[in-house]
């Protein structure tokens, strides 16, 4: 995105006459921020970190001036009650829709300095905010400016909602390791009061600490709905419309106001999932508001105070009226309480209790009569609002928003790519299945030709390597070699040195490719590395109705009929990930498919081609197999890894222990000294510019480096 930034941003907005400001006018933040990159472009450390606070003081200004003039006009343009005078419903209607207009015209106005419309800035730069992207340019600013403290909070904040971010991670820890960082300079400068307060109060409930735990949990649940209220007050924006909607398509007055009021209506239903979904993190927590009422009313009843227990019950009942445990717990207080004390809910949630329901109602009649879908946010939403015609769909609906809040979470878990250049083109959900996902450009063309010349050359040994009938088939020839004998082949002269030790590079690649991505920080052993070929005997395709390998699972014995996975001997049950990185695609056949526990029903296909890889975890929840190779000859490198160590797979060890010899032999000059298990994908002893996702590298220094940089030195064959 930076380059095209550059380019566009004189043509998009004035320079610096943009960010001067007359007293009391509000600038646009989208004309700061975009004059504060390009300072940032210029290397104008000063000015791009004076502007970029100034586009984070007018986003928030221009917010609090919405929320503020929204709550204003609601009292001064109310629609309860009929207009003086009213005459017809139409006219009394759009009256008050019209004074309603003008408030919030007058009111934005004045609080901003100028016109509102000269506020709304495009998606792009608004997603930019909502990712907190100006912190990541302001951590570099404040380092070149060597403002230390204000550079690790501003890091800190864009890090806490951007935690997957590999280069951000990085220069948190050197931060860490830096004379003058104190641990109180990692603070969240956009920390949400309610967040800060929820997991103060939940840690002291869950420590016993009853009495803290209310004040929190009381202090969360009153910034939540405070913050639930800013949240559907930002929702009155304009109509979201289709791309490129033809003129024809357009909808008159009726249709216009209900299609804009609907969509208005369903963000302020999703608000919810805003305030309860953490910076950072992908899922919300189910029932955030009632699940404080459930926490508050457990701990008044510890420390004895029956009477706001009593509330608290009440409150959540609003929204689980059916709750057997808590109706008990009810009966309990209302007996310990005085009979002349009433027992309410309190008013705020009985309020925000109804104006839901009342929403829900709106939106469910126009997705029934109108079209449209609606994903309910809230898991107690009455069964009888929901249409007879809906229910089927919703119950549907429900179980696809179960399943995606899993695949978000399984997201969630995953780590940053220690490589760059490597692109994700499937995940887990594409792939209709879990612990799923596939790579590309782990591999360049020239590496992978040149370990299939090495399969090539082992198999034209004579040793170790000779092509047999496939165990699996007899349409085809199997030919495999561990990373062991490759090294001994090596050895013998049989083979390039180069290629031997590119197996080993490789594969160490992938380990580290798939540990970081499904079980960071937690270490990944290989449990056998075989390079793979297998090829079609031409003469015996004819009719040909077998796999190249047939369904399975790699750490379980499958049983389609009982749809079971025996997890015992003789099955590799110690395996815990597997994965396959292919080398060629010149043949025919060959696919990598997965299944239901059946056997039959196919989820996914991978078509092989060079540096792709395809990891997934061994067990039942993976079944796969490997269509016939019916020309041709497909190789691919095979891995399997294990959590054991006592797994650990010997033969590599000898392997490497083989090449460092080989090192040592040789004594190769600094740069070419060969690594069992590191290959890190960059380091830098200072904090890089910005990596945002759409940031291009190139553009990039290390803050404090000379722009001048040495040729890079080249070497015959050293891809990592």
């Amino acid at each position: 995105m930076a380059p095209l930034l550059c380019l566009l941003l004189p043509l998009l907005f004035p320079a610096a006459a943009a960010t001067s400001s007359a007293v009391g006018r509000l600038v646009p933040y989208d004309l700061l921020y975009a004059d504060g990159v390009r300072a940032y472009f210029a290397r104008d450390w000063g000015r791009a970190a004076e502007l970029l606070q100034r586009a984070l003081h007018s986003y928030a200004g221009l917010r609090a001036a919405r929320r503020l003039c929204r709550a204003e006009c609601r009292r001064e343009a109310a629609f309860l009650g009929g207009p003086p005078g009213a005459g017809p419903w139409e006219a009394a209607l759009f009256d008050r829709v019209l004074q309603r207009a003008d408030c919030l015209q007058h009111c934005l106005g004045s609080r901003l300095g100028n016109a509102p419309s000269a506020h709304r800035a495009s998606g792009l730069i608004r997603r930019d905010f909502e990712r907190r992207e100006p912190y990541n340019y302001l951590q570099v600013a404040f380092f070149q400016l060597k403002k230390l403290d204000q550079a690790v909070s501003a890091a800190h904040t864009f890090f806490v909602a951007n935690p997957q971010h590999l280069q951000m991670r990085e220069d948190i820890e050197k931060y860490r390791r830096m004379s003058g960082v104190k641990s109180d300079n990692f603070r969240d400068l956009e920390a949400t009061l309610h967040w800060e307060a929820y997991e103060a109060g939940v840690q002291h409930y869950d420590a016993d600490e009853y009495l803290q735990a209310v004040n929190r949990l009381e202090e969360s649940l009153r910034e939540a709905l405070s913050a639930l209220e800013e949240c559907r007050a930002l929702c009155e924006g304009p109509l979201e419309k289709e791309e490129e909607e033809e003129e024809e398509m357009q909808p008159g007055l009726y249709e216009a106001i209900a299609a804009h009021y609907i969509q208005v209506l369903k963000c302020r239903q999703q608000c919810v999932l805003e305030i309860a979904t953490k910076p950072g993190r992908i899922s919300a927590i189910e029932d955030f508001i009632p699940s404080h009422l459930d926490l508050l009313q457990f701990a008044y009843d510890q420390v004895g105070n029956q009477a706001l227990a009593a509330e608290c019950a009440a409150s959540y009942l609003l929204f689980y009226p059916m709750d057997e445990p808590v109706l008990e717990k009810m009966k309990q207080y209302q007996t310990e309480l005085r009979e002349d004390t009433a027992v309410t809910a309190r008013e705020n949630i009985r309020h925000y209790v109804q104006r839901s329901l009342m929403e829900k109602k709106l939106i469910y009649y126009a997705v029934e009569h109108l079209g449209g879908t609606f994903n309910d946010p809230d898991l107690w939403t009455p069964d009888e609002l929901i249409p007879e015609s809906l229910k089927q769909k919703y119950r549907e609906d429900q179980e696809k928003q179960k399943q995606e809040t899993l695949n978000m979470e399984e997201r969630e878990k995953r780590g940053p790519l220690p490589f760059e250049g490597i692109t994700v083109t499937m995940d887990s959900q594409q792939m209709n299945g879990t612990q799923r996902v596939l790579f590309d450009r782990v591999l360049t063309e020239s590496e992978c030709k040149d370990l299939l010349r090495l399969a090539k050359a082992a198999g034209g040994t004579g040793d170790g390597y000779r092509a047999r009938r496939s165990p699996h088939t007899p349409h085809e020839r199997f030919e495999g070699l561990t990373v062991l004998k490759a090294m001994q082949l090596a050895q013998n002269g049989d083979v390039e040195w180069r290629d031997a030790r590119l197996l080993l590079q490789a594969s160490e690649k992938s380990r580290k490719i798939i540990e970081s991505y499904f079980t960071p920080g937690k270490k990944l052993h290989f449990s056998f590395t075989h390079l793979v070929c297998r090829t079609a005997i031409e003469e015996e395709q004819e009719d040909r109705m077998d796999l190249s390998h047939p369904v399975h699972a790699d750490n379980c014995l499958l049983d389609p009929e009982g749809k079971e996975c025996w997890k015992e001997p003789p099955a590799y049950i110690y395996r815990d990930y597997s994965g396959i990185l292919y080398l060629n695609d010149d043949f025919q056949g060959g696919s990598l498919f997965f299944t239901e526990m059946d056997t039959v029903t196919v989820t996914a296909e991978i078509h092989p081609k060079c540096g792709r890889l395809v990891a997934f975890s061994s067990g039942k929840e993976n079944p796969h197999g490997v269509w016939a190779v019916s020309h041709g000859r497909r190789c691919a490198i095979a891995l399997w890894y294990t959590h054991s160590a006592e797994h650990a797979e010997q033969e590599r060890v000898k392997a490497e222990e083989l090449m460092e010899q080989r090192v040592a032999e040789q004594n190769q000059p600094d740069g070419e000294e060969y690594q069992a298990t590191d290959y890190s994908s960059r380091s830098s002893p200072e904090p890089l510019v910005p990596n945002g996702g759409a940031r291009p590298t190139r553009q990039r220094q290390k803050p404090g480096s000379e722009r001048t940089q040495h040729p890079k030195q080249l070497r015959a064959r050293d891809e990592f």
